[in-house]
C-alpha cells in the first residue's frame, strides 16, 4: 500500500460521509421545494414514477455513502470490481454536477439566502464526489 493510497481512502470516507449526510437531508426536500402542492397538479402514474426514481437516487446516494464508509480500502485496490464501482460512482457523480448546470431550469430555482447557501453546499458536494471518485478511478484503472 502505498502513501497515497491512504489519503485516496480517507478521501473515500469523507465522501462516504458526505453522501449519507446528504441521504440523510434528501428527507426534507420534498418540504423545502412544496413536492406535496406541486405533485397535486400530475396525473397519478407521473407522481408514482416521480417518487419511485426520487427513491432510487436516495437509495444510490446512501448505498454509494455506505460502500465509501465500510468498504473505501477496497476501492483503492486495483482490482477490476474496484474499477469498475469507482467509475460508475464518478460517472453518476459528473453526470449530477452538468444536471445541475445545463438541465435545471434556472429561472424557477428559489432564490431566498437560505436556498442559495443550500444550492452552494449541494454543489460543492457534488464536486467533491466527482473529483473523490474520478481520481479514484484513474488511480485504480492505472493499476490494472
Amino acid at each position: 500500500m502505498k502513501a497515497s493510497d491512504i489519503n485516496i481512502q480517507h478521501l473515500i470516507f469523507l465522501a462516504g460521509i458526505g453522501q449519507i449526510c446528504l441521504a440523510a437531508g434528501s428527507v426534507v426536500i420534498p418540504k423545502l421545494l412544496n413536492w406535496g402542492k406541486e405533485m397535486a397538479k400530475v396525473q397519478p402514474l407521473i407522481k408514482q414514477i416521480f417518487y419511485t426514481y426520487a427513491c432510487y437516487i436516495l437509495v444510490f446516494n446512501f448505498s454509494f455513502g455506505l460502500l465509501s464508509v465500510f468498504v473505501h480500502a477496497d476501492l483503492t485496490n486495483g482490482s477490476r470490481l474496484a474499477t469498475l464501482v469507482s467509475g460508475f460512482i464518478a460517472v453518476y457523480w459528473i453526470s449530477r454536477v452538468g444536471i445541475q448546470f445545463f438541465y435545471f431550469d434556472r429561472a424557477n430555482f428559489p432564490t431566498s439566502g437560505w436556498h442559495k447557501l443550500g444550492e452552494g453546499v449541494l454543489v460543492t458536494l457534488f464536486f467533491f464526489f466527482s473529483a473523490v471518485y474520478s481520481y479514484t478511478f484513474y488511480s485504480n484503472f492505472i493499476q490494472l
